[in-house]
Protein backbone atom coordinates (compact mmCIF):
# COMPACT_ATOMS: atom_id res chain seq x y z
CA UNK A 1 0.00 0.00 0.00
CA UNK A 2 1.70 3.16 -0.87
CA UNK A 3 1.99 5.66 1.45
CA UNK A 4 -0.86 8.35 -0.32
CA UNK A 5 -2.73 5.79 -0.46
CA UNK A 6 -2.72 4.34 3.04
CA UNK A 7 -2.77 8.65 4.06
CA UNK A 8 -6.11 8.25 1.89
CA UNK A 9 -7.56 5.72 3.50
CA UNK A 10 -7.05 7.43 7.22
CA UNK A 11 -8.70 10.55 6.12
CA UNK A 12 -11.47 8.84 3.89
CA UNK A 13 -15.29 8.98 5.23
CA UNK A 14 -16.37 5.47 6.82
CA UNK A 15 -16.36 3.93 10.14
CA UNK A 16 -13.51 1.72 9.91
CA UNK A 17 -10.48 2.48 12.38
CA UNK A 18 -6.74 2.77 10.56
CA UNK A 19 -6.13 -0.67 13.01
CA UNK A 20 -8.85 -2.92 11.07
CA UNK A 21 -8.12 -0.93 7.89
CA UNK A 22 -4.46 -2.31 7.57
CA UNK A 23 -5.30 -5.61 8.62
CA UNK A 24 -8.06 -6.10 6.29
CA UNK A 25 -5.46 -4.71 3.91
CA UNK A 26 -3.18 -7.74 5.28
CA UNK A 27 -5.87 -10.15 5.25
CA UNK A 28 -5.87 -9.35 1.34
CA UNK A 29 -2.88 -10.02 0.67
CA UNK A 30 -2.18 -13.47 2.04
CA UNK A 31 -5.74 -14.46 -0.17
CA UNK A 32 -4.85 -16.98 -2.71
CA UNK A 33 -3.63 -15.38 -5.89
CA UNK A 34 -4.65 -14.38 -8.93
CA UNK A 35 -8.02 -14.69 -7.90
CA UNK A 36 -10.50 -11.41 -7.51
CA UNK A 37 -11.92 -9.74 -3.93
CA UNK A 38 -15.46 -8.78 -3.13
CA UNK A 39 -17.00 -6.51 -0.47
CA UNK A 40 -20.05 -5.72 0.42
CA UNK A 41 -20.98 -3.12 1.59
CA UNK A 42 -18.71 -0.42 0.35
CA UNK A 43 -20.32 3.19 1.38
CA UNK A 44 -18.27 5.93 0.77
CA UNK A 45 -15.16 3.88 0.24
CA UNK A 46 -12.57 3.65 2.75
CA UNK A 47 -12.47 -0.12 2.85
CA UNK A 48 -12.16 -0.05 -0.65
CA UNK A 49 -8.96 1.88 -0.55
CA UNK A 50 -7.07 -0.78 1.52
CA UNK A 51 -8.90 -3.73 -0.18
CA UNK A 52 -8.38 -2.06 -3.58
CA UNK A 53 -4.26 -1.06 -2.71
CA UNK A 54 -4.15 -4.93 -2.14
CA UNK A 55 -5.78 -5.80 -5.43
CA UNK A 56 -3.43 -3.63 -7.47
CA UNK A 57 -0.36 -5.40 -6.02
CA UNK A 58 -2.01 -8.72 -6.58
CA UNK A 59 -2.87 -7.59 -10.21
CA UNK A 60 -6.55 -8.96 -9.28
CA UNK A 61 -10.09 -6.65 -9.01
CA UNK A 62 -12.15 -5.73 -6.47
CA UNK A 63 -15.75 -5.94 -6.83
CA UNK A 64 -17.56 -3.17 -4.56
CA UNK A 65 -21.29 -4.57 -4.04
CA UNK A 66 -23.47 -1.59 -2.64
CA UNK A 67 -26.85 -0.21 -3.38
CA UNK A 68 -25.36 3.18 -1.98
CA UNK A 69 -28.44 4.14 -0.64
CA UNK A 70 -27.46 3.78 2.91
CA UNK A 71 -27.84 0.41 5.52
CA UNK A 72 -30.57 0.50 7.66
CA UNK A 73 -28.28 2.65 10.84
CA UNK A 74 -27.65 5.22 8.21
CA UNK A 75 -30.94 6.39 7.76
CA UNK A 76 -32.86 9.08 9.24
CA UNK A 77 -33.30 8.60 12.80
CA UNK A 78 -30.75 6.41 13.27
CA UNK A 79 -27.20 6.89 15.15
CA UNK A 80 -25.09 6.80 11.96
CA UNK A 81 -27.07 8.93 9.48
CA UNK A 82 -25.27 11.30 7.68
CA UNK A 83 -27.31 14.25 6.56
CA UNK A 84 -24.90 15.86 3.71
CA UNK A 85 -25.45 12.36 1.95
CA UNK A 86 -28.77 12.64 1.28
CA UNK A 87 -29.45 13.44 -2.41
CA UNK A 88 -31.79 16.31 -2.39
CA UNK A 89 -33.68 15.30 -5.49
CA UNK A 90 -34.30 11.67 -4.64
CA UNK A 91 -34.82 12.73 -0.98
CA UNK A 92 -32.78 9.53 -0.30
CA UNK A 93 -28.55 8.46 0.42
CA UNK A 94 -26.60 8.65 -2.67
CA UNK A 95 -22.97 7.55 -2.08
CA UNK A 96 -21.90 6.88 -5.05
CA UNK A 97 -20.42 9.75 -6.24
CA UNK A 98 -18.38 9.41 -2.84
CA UNK A 99 -17.22 6.39 -2.90
CA UNK A 100 -16.19 7.23 -6.74
CA UNK A 101 -14.66 10.41 -5.81
CA UNK A 102 -12.55 8.43 -2.92
CA UNK A 103 -11.74 5.54 -5.71
CA UNK A 104 -10.25 7.93 -8.54
CA UNK A 105 -8.39 9.92 -5.74
CA UNK A 106 -6.23 7.33 -4.79
CA UNK A 107 -5.50 5.72 -8.38
CA UNK A 108 -7.66 2.69 -8.17
CA UNK A 109 -10.20 2.69 -10.73
CA UNK A 110 -8.07 0.00 -13.00
CA UNK A 111 -8.31 -2.13 -10.47
CA UNK A 112 -11.92 -1.60 -8.23
CA UNK A 113 -15.09 -2.33 -10.69
CA UNK A 114 -18.60 -0.56 -8.21
CA UNK A 115 -21.32 -2.91 -8.56
CA UNK A 116 -24.50 -1.02 -7.48
CA UNK A 117 -27.30 -3.35 -6.59
CA UNK A 118 -28.86 -5.11 -3.88
CA UNK A 119 -26.33 -7.84 -2.70
CA UNK A 120 -28.27 -11.36 -2.46
CA UNK A 121 -29.63 -10.46 -5.80
CA UNK A 122 -26.40 -10.12 -7.58
CA UNK A 123 -25.26 -13.33 -5.58
CA UNK A 124 -27.89 -15.20 -6.83
CA UNK A 125 -26.06 -14.64 -10.60
CA UNK A 126 -22.55 -14.38 -9.91
CA UNK A 127 -20.07 -16.84 -11.35
CA UNK A 128 -16.54 -16.03 -10.65
CA UNK A 129 -14.65 -17.46 -7.35
CA UNK A 130 -13.61 -15.46 -5.33
CA UNK A 131 -9.92 -15.63 -2.93
CA UNK A 132 -11.25 -12.88 -0.52
CA UNK A 133 -14.89 -11.85 0.60
CA UNK A 134 -15.52 -9.19 2.78
CA UNK A 135 -18.98 -8.24 4.95
CA UNK A 136 -19.85 -5.43 5.83
CA UNK A 137 -22.91 -4.40 4.74
CA UNK A 138 -26.71 -4.39 6.18
CA UNK A 139 -25.95 -4.91 9.71
CA UNK A 140 -29.58 -6.14 10.40
CA UNK A 141 -30.40 -9.56 10.92
CA UNK A 142 -31.78 -10.18 7.91
CA UNK A 143 -29.63 -8.48 5.45
CA UNK A 144 -26.48 -9.82 7.20
CA UNK A 145 -27.66 -13.71 7.58
CA UNK A 146 -28.35 -12.83 3.69
CA UNK A 147 -24.96 -11.58 2.66
CA UNK A 148 -23.13 -14.62 4.66
CA UNK A 149 -25.98 -17.06 2.90
CA UNK A 150 -25.36 -15.54 -0.84
CA UNK A 151 -22.16 -15.28 -1.13
CA UNK A 152 -19.86 -17.80 1.08
CA UNK A 153 -20.45 -20.21 -1.44
CA UNK A 154 -18.17 -18.22 -3.87
CA UNK A 155 -15.49 -17.89 -1.79
CA UNK A 156 -12.86 -20.65 -2.56
CA UNK A 157 -11.05 -22.81 -0.58
CA UNK A 158 -8.46 -21.69 1.46
CA UNK A 159 -10.30 -18.02 0.78
CA UNK A 160 -10.22 -15.52 2.87
CA UNK A 161 -13.39 -14.63 5.37
CA UNK A 162 -13.36 -11.26 6.87
CA UNK A 163 -16.50 -9.47 9.04
CA UNK A 164 -16.36 -6.30 9.93
CA UNK A 165 -18.06 -4.94 13.51
CA UNK A 166 -18.25 -8.21 15.41
CA UNK A 167 -18.71 -7.45 18.73
CA UNK A 168 -19.12 -10.52 21.35
CA UNK A 169 -20.52 -8.26 24.16
CA UNK A 170 -23.79 -6.94 22.93
CA UNK A 171 -23.43 -3.38 24.65
CA UNK A 172 -20.28 -2.41 22.25
CA UNK A 173 -22.73 -3.04 18.90
CA UNK A 174 -25.53 -4.66 17.24
CA UNK A 175 -25.70 -8.88 17.39
CA UNK A 176 -26.03 -9.35 13.79
CA UNK A 177 -22.15 -8.90 12.45
CA UNK A 178 -21.66 -11.02 15.39
CA UNK A 179 -23.85 -13.89 14.58
CA UNK A 180 -22.74 -14.32 11.09
CA UNK A 181 -19.30 -15.07 12.60
CA UNK A 182 -20.32 -17.49 15.11
CA UNK A 183 -21.88 -19.18 12.17
CA UNK A 184 -18.73 -19.66 10.06
CA UNK A 185 -16.51 -21.00 13.11
CA UNK A 186 -19.42 -23.42 13.91
CA UNK A 187 -19.93 -24.48 10.82
CA UNK A 188 -16.31 -26.32 11.00
CA UNK A 189 -15.41 -24.82 7.59
CA UNK A 190 -13.61 -21.67 8.66
CA UNK A 191 -10.91 -20.78 11.45
CA UNK A 192 -10.09 -17.50 12.71
CA UNK A 193 -6.58 -16.20 11.79
CA UNK A 194 -6.85 -12.55 13.40
CA UNK A 195 -9.01 -10.46 15.73
CA UNK A 196 -8.35 -6.73 15.70
CA UNK A 197 -10.77 -4.34 16.80
CA UNK A 198 -14.14 -5.51 15.53
CA UNK A 199 -12.36 -7.20 12.34
CA UNK A 200 -12.80 -11.00 12.05
CA UNK A 201 -10.46 -12.84 9.68
CA UNK A 202 -11.00 -16.29 8.92
CA UNK A 203 -9.75 -19.29 6.13
CA UNK A 204 -12.03 -21.03 4.71
CA UNK A 205 -11.07 -24.98 5.02
CA UNK A 206 -9.11 -26.80 2.35
CA UNK A 207 -10.72 -29.97 2.70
Amino acid sequence: MSPQQRKLAEAARGFMPSDEGLALYEAAMQAPEGVSFLEVGSYCGKSSLYLGSAAQQRGVLLFAVDHHRGSEENQPGWQWHEPDLVDPKAGRLDTLPHFRRTIYEAGLEPYVVAVVGDSPTLAAVWGTPLALLFIDGGHGSAPAHADFDSWTPHLMRNGVLAIHDVFANPEDGGRPPYEIYCRAVESGKFKETAAVGSLRVLRKSDL
